[in-house]
């Protein structure tokens, strides 16, 4: 492969026949995609080049891409065999090791390949370099493999067609001899930090746990080697560090996010907004620049609720929301929260002491994985977020009458579970009704929790107990939505005869963004050339505990496999990073005290 490295400035300035032909090979036999990419020039950045090449083929149609994904090598097939792929694909199929698998894995693979040919009428497409660049190892490719055997034909095309998109943003990388590298380190840090669990086959961190507190250890000394003037575990097990302001008496804009996670979680959720800050300040410590304001980044301790029924735990201590009661709570193995945070070695008496005084701060932003599909779904790195929604949880339980599964006739059964089931259904429907002007679903609705206490296979269910998580943009739409669902709830309760008892345990308001931290995400997005997109977040997060004294506003960065969270799939690659990185300083270098 050549070693001669290509230039913006050259892809924006020859002409169009010889910058096409800078881009040959990036679109394995379909060079007409960069090519028709240039009508969009000049490019602010490699970034809007990639996104460019994403429209052209979104406009070209199903038959044009499935031709594309057709024009792909299967991995490790055929092609690979008669070394007749191209130049390109026997880079990236060899740094995965395919070359090099055994008998017995390259059977295995030959066989994924004839299923998957058989059952989508393509082959199938792995960015085979993985989110880091690095490769991914022969496991991981054929657990991906096995996994997206059982996915929807349409789902299935687009997945493709994102791979192909990752594929060809590392080979552009190639030809521009640009390497993204701080994302690669700040990527490498995640791995780092997950090295810890409460779990050996699994990412769990929970509150104040051995693993937990490696956690909080680790972040530390993080700080430290990053040029943090201050840095500490506060009272609640909260890693704080500040950079300071280049004047005394300056205000401070605070940042960060969670590094706990929920059982079996994904590495990026919460940890990815606080080593994107950290990065930024290492490289400020490094030019030896100095903010007009302090920069405090906050690793919370407590996010998730796992443990303790203490959701927010971590930032609430910063706004004054420090539960004295939640102290007498116990987890599962009887261990009370003061006494977990006394063997941590936690000052219980410093607590009310966190509270932060918001006439002394600027604000609060915060970086954090999407942990949706929006951004997957429609080829965005990154997604500017306009509120984060309004919630309303319930726990509850139908009671109706168990009886006989054979002898009690359909319309006379008292069946709680089939109430509930009807609920679900509804909460489903009453959910998608709720669009926004964009046609996106802007609430959301889960019955998340379904039991049937003491159950059998031959009974009729006479209780049932369920979780009802109600989700919208603004307060209005949520207690809207809270409305009709409770008003559904009584009607199918009364017409199948049966009673029910409900009980709030949650609410929390929505939280919009801050109008002015809002537009410096905005600007820092459009400096980077990626396309501007706003998008609500359906998920809670610390900013909207911090939203109760002082403004904020978030980024969102894209998530791979379907944007999927709270899930070991969790991922993004190190080129997202890297964006949300030079955001992150584009919003400091314009903010001003």
């Amino acid at each position: 492969m050549s070693t001669t490295h290509i230039t913006l400035n050259q892809i924006n300035t020859l002409p169009r026949a010889e910058a096409a032909a800078l881009l040959t090979g990036l679109y394995e036999h379909s060079d007409w995609i960069a090519e028709q990419a240039l009508d969009a020039r000049p490019f602010a950045s490699a970034a809007a080049l990639k996104h460019a090449m994403v429209e052209v083929l979104n406009r070209a149609g199903r038959d044009a891409q499935v031709a594309l994904v057709r024009a792909h090598p299967e991995l490790a097939g055929k092609a690979m065999v008669t070394k007749s792929l191209t130049a390109e694909s026997t880079n990236e199929q060899s740094k995965a090791g395919l070359t090099d698998c055994t008998p017995q894995e390259f059977a295995h693979i030959q066989q994924l390949n004839a299923s998957y040919n058989a059952k989508f009428g393509f082959p199938f497409i792995l960015a085979v370099r993985g989110p880091r660049g690095a490769g991914l190892t022969r496991q991981q490719i054929i657990q991906t493999f096995e996994r997206r055997l059982d996915n929807h034909p349409d789902y299935e095309l687009a997945e493709c067609l994102r791979n192909i998109h990752r594929i060809v943003e590392i080979r552009l990388n190639d030809k521009l001899g640009y390497q993204p590298t701080l994302g690669h380190e700040v990527w490498d840090w995640h791995e780092w930090l997950a090295q810890f669990s409460d779990a050996d086959d699994a990412l769990t961190v929970t509150y104040l746990t051995d693993a937990h507190q490696k956690c909080a250890r680790t972040i530390e000394l993080g700080l430290q080697a990053c040029g943090f003037d201050d840095v500490r575990i506060d009272a609640v097990g909260n890693v704080v560090g500040i950079y300071k302001a280049a004047t005394e008496n300056a205000k401070t804009l605070m940042t960060g996010s969670h590094y706990d996670t929920v059982r079996n979680g994904g590495k990026y959720d919460g940890r990815l907004g606080i080593f994107v800050p950290m990065a930024c300040v290492r490289e400020l410590a490094r030019a030896n620049q100095r903010l007009p304001f302090n920069l405090e980044v906050v690793a919370f301790a407590e996010e998730e609720g796992q443990r303790y029924k203490a959701t927010f735990l971590g930032s609430g201590a910063l706004v004054g929301d420090f539960k004295h009661e939640w102290l007498d709570q116990a987890d599962a193995d009887g261990v009370t929260m003061r006494q977990a945070m006394q063997q941590a070695g936690l000052k219980l008496a410093d607590i009310p002491k966190l509270a932060r005084d918001a006439s002394k701060y600027l604000g609060f932003v915060e970086v954090h994985i999407e942990q949706g599909p929006v951004l997957n779904e429609r080829d965005l790195p990154l997604g500017v977020v306009t509120s984060i929604n309004g919630s309303v949880r319930f726990v509850g339980e139908v009671r109706g009458m168990a009886s006989h599964a054979g002898t009690t006739p359909m319309d006379r059964r008292r069946d709680a579970a089939a109430t509930v089931a009807e609920l679900a259904l509804y909460v489903e429907q009453r959910a998608l009704r709720d669009r926004g002007a964009d046609g996106q679903c802007n609430a959301v609705g889960t019955v998340g929790l379904l039991t049937v206490p003491n159950g059998s296979i031959n009974v009729v269910p006479g209780r049932c107990q369920f979780s009802l998580d109600l989700r919208a943009p603004t307060n209005g739409q949520r207690d809207l939505l809270m409305r009709d669902v409770l008003n559904a709830l009584q009607t199918i309760c009364t017409r199948r005869g049966v009673h029910y008892t409900l009980e709030e345990t949650m609410r929390a308001s929505a939280a919009p963004s801050a109008p002015q931290w809002q537009a410096r995400w905005e600007a820092a997005v459009q400096a980077l050339g990626v396309p501007l997109f706003h998008l609500p977040s359906g998920a809670g997060h610390d900013a909207m505990k911090l939203h109760e004294v002082m403004p904020q506003a978030m980024l969102f960065v894209r998530g791979q496999n379907a944007g999927i969270s709270h899930n070991p799939l969790e991922s993004t690659t190190s080129d997202d990073m890297q964006l949300a990185i030079d955001a992150f300083m584009h919003l400091l270098h314009n903010t001003h005290a």
